[in-house]
Protein backbone atom coordinates (compact mmCIF):
# COMPACT_ATOMS: atom_id res chain seq x y z
CA UNK A 1 0.00 0.00 0.00
CA UNK A 2 1.32 3.23 -0.20
CA UNK A 3 0.56 5.68 2.48
CA UNK A 4 -0.02 9.73 1.25
CA UNK A 5 1.87 13.03 2.54
CA UNK A 6 -0.53 14.17 4.32
CA UNK A 7 -0.85 11.37 6.26
CA UNK A 8 2.69 10.67 7.44
CA UNK A 9 2.96 14.25 8.17
CA UNK A 10 0.01 13.62 10.74
CA UNK A 11 1.67 10.20 12.07
CA UNK A 12 5.05 11.91 12.38
CA UNK A 13 3.79 15.29 14.25
CA UNK A 14 1.40 13.09 16.56
CA UNK A 15 -1.84 14.99 14.63
CA UNK A 16 -5.37 14.01 16.17
CA UNK A 17 -5.74 11.28 13.55
CA UNK A 18 -2.15 9.77 14.22
CA UNK A 19 -3.12 6.87 15.88
CA UNK A 20 -6.11 6.07 12.88
CA UNK A 21 -2.91 5.91 10.36
CA UNK A 22 -0.78 4.20 12.81
CA UNK A 23 -2.28 0.85 12.35
CA UNK A 24 -1.19 1.50 8.34
CA UNK A 25 2.37 1.89 9.52
CA UNK A 26 3.08 -1.46 11.12
CA UNK A 27 4.70 -3.13 8.63
CA UNK A 28 6.89 -1.05 6.57
CA UNK A 29 8.48 -3.66 4.02
CA UNK A 30 4.67 -3.90 3.30
CA UNK A 31 4.25 0.20 2.35
CA UNK A 32 5.55 1.71 -1.14
CA UNK A 33 6.77 5.31 -0.90
CA UNK A 34 6.94 7.60 -4.03
CA UNK A 35 9.86 9.87 -4.36
CA UNK A 36 6.62 12.90 -4.31
CA UNK A 37 5.59 11.80 -0.82
CA UNK A 38 9.51 12.21 0.53
CA UNK A 39 9.20 15.73 -1.10
CA UNK A 40 6.28 16.43 0.40
CA UNK A 41 6.73 15.03 4.71
CA UNK A 42 10.89 16.35 4.00
CA UNK A 43 9.96 19.81 2.58
CA UNK A 44 6.39 20.23 5.44
CA UNK A 45 7.51 18.82 8.41
CA UNK A 46 11.12 20.99 7.57
CA UNK A 47 8.68 23.65 7.56
CA UNK A 48 7.03 23.63 10.19
CA UNK A 49 9.33 21.80 12.58
CA UNK A 50 13.36 21.36 12.25
CA UNK A 51 15.60 19.74 9.65
CA UNK A 52 16.01 17.22 11.70
CA UNK A 53 13.11 16.18 12.70
CA UNK A 54 12.26 16.49 8.88
CA UNK A 55 15.68 13.93 8.14
CA UNK A 56 14.11 11.27 10.97
CA UNK A 57 10.95 11.16 9.32
CA UNK A 58 12.78 10.24 5.85
CA UNK A 59 15.01 7.87 7.98
CA UNK A 60 11.99 6.14 8.76
CA UNK A 61 9.89 6.39 5.21
CA UNK A 62 13.17 4.76 3.80
CA UNK A 63 12.76 1.33 5.41
CA UNK A 64 9.50 1.28 3.12
CA UNK A 65 10.08 0.36 -0.69
CA UNK A 66 10.51 3.57 -1.74
CA UNK A 67 9.79 4.18 -5.63
CA UNK A 68 10.90 6.74 -8.14
CA UNK A 69 9.06 9.14 -10.79
CA UNK A 70 9.80 7.39 -14.11
CA UNK A 71 8.70 8.75 -17.60
CA UNK A 72 6.00 5.90 -17.68
CA UNK A 73 4.93 7.00 -13.74
CA UNK A 74 5.25 10.70 -15.33
CA UNK A 75 2.60 10.18 -18.22
CA UNK A 76 0.46 7.73 -16.85
CA UNK A 77 0.08 10.57 -14.04
CA UNK A 78 -0.49 12.82 -16.38
CA UNK A 79 -3.31 11.35 -18.10
CA UNK A 80 -5.07 10.48 -14.46
CA UNK A 81 -4.81 14.16 -13.72
CA UNK A 82 -6.51 14.90 -16.87
CA UNK A 83 -9.28 12.04 -16.41
CA UNK A 84 -9.90 12.66 -12.51
CA UNK A 85 -9.08 16.70 -11.96
CA UNK A 86 -6.16 15.42 -10.01
CA UNK A 87 -3.23 17.83 -8.68
CA UNK A 88 -0.24 16.35 -9.62
CA UNK A 89 1.16 15.36 -6.66
CA UNK A 90 -1.38 13.18 -6.13
CA UNK A 91 -1.61 11.83 -9.75
CA UNK A 92 1.59 10.61 -9.10
CA UNK A 93 0.58 9.12 -5.99
CA UNK A 94 -2.16 7.51 -7.76
CA UNK A 95 -0.12 6.39 -10.49
CA UNK A 96 2.23 4.83 -8.73
CA UNK A 97 -0.19 3.04 -6.92
CA UNK A 98 -1.67 1.52 -10.14
CA UNK A 99 1.65 0.72 -11.12
CA UNK A 100 2.70 -0.65 -8.41
CA UNK A 101 -0.50 -2.63 -7.80
CA UNK A 102 -1.36 -1.66 -4.38
CA UNK A 103 -3.85 0.51 -2.61
CA UNK A 104 -3.45 4.57 -1.35
CA UNK A 105 -4.15 5.28 2.18
CA UNK A 106 -5.06 8.89 2.55
CA UNK A 107 -7.41 11.35 3.91
CA UNK A 108 -7.35 13.86 1.16
CA UNK A 109 -10.90 14.22 -0.88
CA UNK A 110 -9.18 14.43 -4.66
CA UNK A 111 -8.99 10.46 -4.13
CA UNK A 112 -12.31 10.11 -3.55
CA UNK A 113 -14.32 7.57 -5.67
CA UNK A 114 -11.10 6.41 -7.24
CA UNK A 115 -10.36 2.28 -7.13
CA UNK A 116 -7.68 1.16 -4.64
CA UNK A 117 -7.82 4.07 -2.68
CA UNK A 118 -8.87 3.59 1.27
CA UNK A 119 -10.47 6.94 2.18
CA UNK A 120 -10.00 7.56 5.78
CA UNK A 121 -12.35 10.29 7.11
CA UNK A 122 -11.12 13.54 8.72
CA UNK A 123 -12.57 14.30 12.00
Amino acid sequence: MIVDSSDWIEFFTDGPLAGDYAKYLKAFDKITTPTIVVYEVYKIIKRERTEEDALSAIAVMNRTFVVSLTESIALFAADLSLKHTLPMAASIVYATALEQRCSVVTSDMYFKDLKQVILLAKR
